[in-house]
């Protein structure tokens, strides 16, 4: 992969958006302080804007000739923004307003790739009436369940009895009106990052717990990520063209993430698609990036010149 030819004036002002209300507010900000400052080192003039501050008024007042979103969660990811800032004439980076909608919607993202005919486990939506002994026979224990428009692996829960599941449930009713439960695929978890055309190189993510929870994803330094991922190269070519087929599936551009599982048996099995990903330390594009030879501020400015000639579609 080469580095960007493209001058940094070609850019204008440049908005880092971070921050917000979700409940991922505080990898935000570190996703977007270090996004600001990689542009910052390339010449580009960008600023730094937390939307949390005075809404879009306070964006728009900033007069962003374009906007590099790095909100995780809520309106940021969910197409909201993408839909406020496509009114506006104001390109931005990543997916458009139906992509970033059903990337952060688990049960439609797997819905649209059941219907393409890509693997992803079964699931059931929950609610207070649900019947959890039901449940855990037609998905078998263990399973998982998840706030369905939340990401980092926030209010998840590995539900081994239908006692647990009903307390499972309550406890990501705290986050998300939406809750699934899914069936759980036992076996090493893989990442495929995308930018642009490319498929980035896969990580195998391996966690001493078993559980890549937010702990494990954000605080801990004894998570392990495997790069190479230790696949052979006909599996890692298949993973990365099951990532593609996924990611295209629901209409995703310019750069995202998809997380999956393999079973005892070798199937992958497609979990969800991060149309922003984490831009930490810790996080994973970076770590495929810099495996492929592109080091964070060439990820950077490749990211945001997704934005030059992105023609929105809703």
């Amino acid at each position: 992969m080469t580095k960007p030819d493209v001058g940094a004036e070609r850019f204008g002002r440049v908005v880092v958006v971070y921050g917000g209300a979700s409940a991922e507010r505080e990898v935000s900000l570190i996703s977007g302080s270090a996004i600001l400052a990689s542009l910052k080192r390339s010449g580009v003039d960008a600023i730094g804007y937390d939307l949390a501050e005075s809404g879009l008024p306070g964006l728009q007042a900033l007069a962003p000739d374009r906007v590099f979103i790095a909100l995780h969660g809520g309106v940021g990811e969910d197409g909201t923004l993408q839909g406020a800032l496509s009114l506006l004439e104001i390109p931005f980076t990543g997916s458009g307003v139906l992509a970033s909608a059903l990337g952060m919607d688990k049960q439609r993202t797997k819905a649209v790739w059941h219907n393409a005919g890509l693997p992803t486990p079964e699931s059931l939506t929950l609610n207070a009436a649900s019947d959890w002994q039901s449940v855990c026979e037609t998905l078998g224990l263990p399973l998982i369940v998840k706030p369905v428009h939340e990401g980092s692996t926030i209010g998840i829960s590995i539900v081994e009895s239908p006692e647990a599941l009903e307390a499972a449930y309550r406890d990501a009713s705290r986050f998300d009106a939406a809750v699934m439960a899914e069936r759980f695929v036992q076996g090493p978890e893989y990442t495929v990052s995308l930018l642009g055309d490319s498929v980035l190189p896969a990580i195998r993510v391996e966690v001493p717990s078993g559980f890549y929870d937010y702990e494990a994803k954000y605080l801990s330094n004894e998570t392990l990520y495997h790069l190479p991922c230790g696949l052979s190269s006909e599996d890692e070519a298949a993973l990365g063209d099951l990532s593609r087929r996924a990611f295209e599936a629901i209409g995703a551009k310019g750069w995202g993430r998809v997380d999956m599982m393999r079973d005892a048996d070798g199937q992958f099995w497609l979990l969800e698609v991060n149309t922003v990903p984490g831009m930490t330390d810790h996080s994973l594009v970076p770590q495929a990036a810099a495996h492929a030879g592109v080091g964070f501020d060439a990820l950077v400015l490749r990211i945001l010149e997704s934005s030059l000639n992105a023609a929105r579609e809703i």
